[in-house]
């Protein structure tokens, strides 16, 4: 049977949950154990798809085409383990469920309530899809105090206690503050989170504390001492510089060691630490470095582009280099400025997005990089914009856009009416926003002796995608007379999923999210070329 370990946050959040149940996973992977991650959401919406990224960061999606929340996104990368939609739920999910089966006399006519119908389906959630994994890391979204987490919390402590605690481990993560003026590390902000956790049932075996300097010995065992937990359970997580020092920090710190003491078991193998070793010294300590300019509505919040900003990183890994990236507000990007801006940057990349705001200067960013030879990279969003900023200047269609944007009769980007989803006909629509897109993995030809076919080093890809609107096709010919190639269909031909330009060292538009797929121990081959043209263009 599978061990659960519960994570929760206390004091403030945007502690590092999501990091700390990440850096978990792959040192209990590296002992020769499988481990599965999730996480439970506490907010009403039935997933992240339709929140603004102001509000809740990058949607996170999976090859089985869920919208989840960006710490899966972290779960992978260091985890290696693909997630699936049942690895995220949400309060709004939850009751939607409990409600739908209300409605089906599921309940044989009792009232239905928190306790025990909304806390037995976060149960059967938690324990849902699990087959041969040693452990289950779940973690809590929210704050300890919240009211929208208490029946998360609460759900929790009843399986604690439903398949016994010599099963289940309570990790709880909280900020331990350092005062400037008093020079002091404080722990009462600690003592007062485990409390407030305490009086819902919970008492947490292991307790992380982040600061940003170490809390010395006397400290630790005033929060071993009122939280009630051994002091080596006391596990400090002092800022590190960068991320990929996550798991290293945490062995030194022996979590590891005393997550398999609490369930009594041992290692099965020798933790290997040196990959996360080689990439910390490498992000840490390489001078070379390549300006990339990504140009977006949502630059101002790093957590918008979160899997992005990893991939660049994971591509300057691969070429031995750091990516410094400029960040640059679309909104305010005016065609008179664009020369200024972008003198010093060696690739230009336009994310994915939604809606009109902001366009213009997409457009003007990707005329320029087309003009000047700078690499460039479109995704989903950027591909289309490559696609109407071409129109317009090549094609000379001068007022060249997308439906998404208004009716039109130049729309050579345009709402998909239907598509194919493993042999089955979905239809699309723009009326319901949430989960009606083309969601999660699908397979793309690629042509062959192309450059997207030479950087994959094959004809057939699968990779995830999130766009409700897509690149009209029946312009193809027209495009290609001038020297764009739709270098990468759908199956069935009908659906562009990449495409590039004959005459340019490297410009690449594709329709889907390749970022989601980088890994750092394994950079995606597509951020890997973009980088080292980006590389070859600044040693020129």
């Amino acid at each position: 049977m599978a061990r659960y370990i519960f994570v929760t946050g206390g004091v403030v959040s945007s502690l590092g949950k999501g990091l700390s149940s990440a850096s978990l996973a792959y040192l209990l992977q590296s002992r020769g154990y499988r481990v599965r991650i999730r996480k439970l959401d506490p907010y009403l919406n039935v997933d992240p798809g339709t929140m603004s990224p102001f509000q809740h960061g990058e949607v996170y999606v999976t090859d089985d085409g869920a919208e989840t929340d960006l710490d899966l996104g972290h779960y992978e990368r260091f985890s290696g383990i693909s997630a699936k939609k049942s690895d995220n739920i949400t309060t709004g999910k939850i009751y939607s469920d409990v409600i739908k089966r209300e409605r089906q006399g599921k309940y044989l006519g009792k009232t239905v309530q928190v306790i025990p119908h909304i806390t037995n389906r976060i149960k059967e959630f938690i324990k849902s899809d699990i087959t041969k994994e040693d452990f289950v890391i779940c973690e809590i979204g929210g704050t300890v105090g919240d009211i929208e987490s208490l029946p998360f919390l609460e759900a929790i402590r009843q399986f604690s206690n439903d398949i016994g605690r010599k099963k289940t481990l309570f990790m709880h993560l909280t900020l331990v503050p350092y005062m400037k003026a008093s020079d002091e590390i404080k722990t009462k902000p600690t003592q007062h989170s485990v409390k407030e956790l305490r009086s819902i049932g919970i008492q947490p075996d292991i307790i992380i504390c982040r600061s940003e300097r170490s809390i010395p010995l006397d400290q630790r065992k005033k929060i071993s001492l009122f939280c009630n937990v051994a002091i080596e359970d006391v596990i400090e997580t002092v800022d590190v510089k960068t991320i990929y020092e996550a798991p290293i920090s945490f062995n030194k710190e022996k979590l590891d060691e005393r997550v398999l003491k609490y369930f009594n078991i041992k290692s099965k193998k020798k933790v290997d630490l040196e990959p996360w070793k080689k990439i910390t010294n490498l992000v840490l300590k390489t001078k070379d470095k390549v300006n990339i300019a990504v140009i977006g509505k949502y630059v101002e919040l790093k957590d918008a582009y979160k899997s992005l900003d990893e991939a660049l990183t994971h591509g300057g890994i691969a070429n031995n280099l750091k990516v410094n990236l400029v960040r640059l507000e679309s909104d305010y990007l005016k065609p008179s400025e664009i020369n200024n801006k972008l003198s010093d940057v060696s690739g230009i990349l336009i994310p994915g997005g939604f809606g009109k705001r902001g366009t213009e200067g997409k457009i003007s960013a990707i005329n320029f990089a087309r003009k000047h030879k700078i690499p460039f990279l479109g995704i989903c969003f950027g591909m289309q914009m490559a696609i109407i900023e071409f129109a317009r200047n090549e094609l000379k269609i001068k007022n060249a856009t997308s439906s998404e944007f208004g009716s039109s009769k130049a729309s050579v980007v345009g709402l998909m009416n239907e598509w194919l989803k493993d042999g089955k006909l979905v239809k699309g629509t723009d009326q319901n926003l949430g989960g009606t897109m083309r969601l999660g993995s699908y397979e793309a030809r690629l042509k062959k002796d192309t450059k997207i076919s030479n950087i994959y080093k094959s004809l057939r890809i699968k990779e995830r995608h999130r766009h409700r609107y897509e690149v009209n096709i029946n312009f193809k010919k027209d495009f290609e007379n001038k020297g764009m190639i739709f270098s990468g269909l759908s199956p069935d031909n009908r659906l562009p999923e990449t495409i590039e330009l004959k005459d340019h060292p490297w410009f690449i538009g594709v329709q889907f999210h390749p970022e989601f797929k980088s890994r750092p121990l394994e950079p995606h081959p597509l951020f890997s070329s973009f980088i080292k043209a980006a590389k070859n263009k600044s040693i020129k």
